[in-house]
């Protein structure tokens, strides 16, 4: 009887071996990595928490800084946009942003727990500081508090809107656009609606030509 033998091509065997593991490896990577991103509605509610008591008068500063930098639940390109269209609907824009972000990860209830975590504290110590104020607020230095924290809500805005700005593609196209918007609403005191409509076009009608071109 004679045996026939038949030699395979190892290397390439084990070639394939590692690609289909290296492939699983990666898959399973992804699929973990994508899992510990994903907030759970604990983590919505603590996490708008944190922005929430994180300053007065204005906290989208500190809602981009735990979005984007410290959690890594939105790109920065996907801040701009999502606020974009937060900035067009009814209602405060942080508040609007809150539910857009649980309704992502968490649905229905992610959207109702994100914003109740952003209000719920500010909210009692607004209480608190309502009936401080109605007891203190006429003294000199209560005042000048309020200046203070008035001035560095300017400023935590304004170096929030250069990153903004920082993370657009095409900042020589769209750049403009701010400046002229900024012009039109400080400097020539025209009416915000009709402003922010206006911009809404020519931006939207210069994006859709820019994305023609490619």
């Amino acid at each position: 009887m004679v045996k026939v033998c038949r030699r395979t091509p190892s290397r390439l065997s084990s070639g394939w071996k590692i690609e289909s593991e290296f492939g699983w490896e990666t898959a399973l990577t992804a699929a973990v990595t994508e899992s510990q991103s994903r907030p759970d509605l604990r983590a919505l509610f603590l996490g708008f928490s944190a922005v929430g008591l994180s300053g007065f008068g204005g906290v989208l500063p500190f809602a981009r800084r735990m979005l984007v930098e410290q959690k890594a639940w939105m790109t920065a390109e996907e801040f701009n946009a999502q606020l974009g269209l937060c900035q067009f609907l009814p209602g405060p824009n942080v508040i609007n942003l809150a539910v857009v972000v649980g309704k992502r990860y968490q649905g229905v209830a992610g959207a109702i727990v994100a914003p109740l975590g952003l209000l719920a504290g500010p909210f009692a110590i607004v209480l608190l500081l309502a009936m401080l104020y109605d007891r203190y607020g006429s003294l000199p230095l209560a005042q000048s508090m309020l200046r203070g924290i008035a001035a560095v809500g300017c400023g935590l805005l304004f170096a929030m809107a250069w990153r903004m700005g920082m993370a657009l593609k095409d900042k020589p196209v769209f750049l403009p656009f701010t400046a002229l918007t900024a012009a039109a609403i400080a400097g020539l005191r025209w009416p915000m609606p009709a402003v922010m409509i206006a911009g809404l076009l020519l931006a939207g009608g210069v994006a859709y030509w820019k994305l023609g071109r490619r």
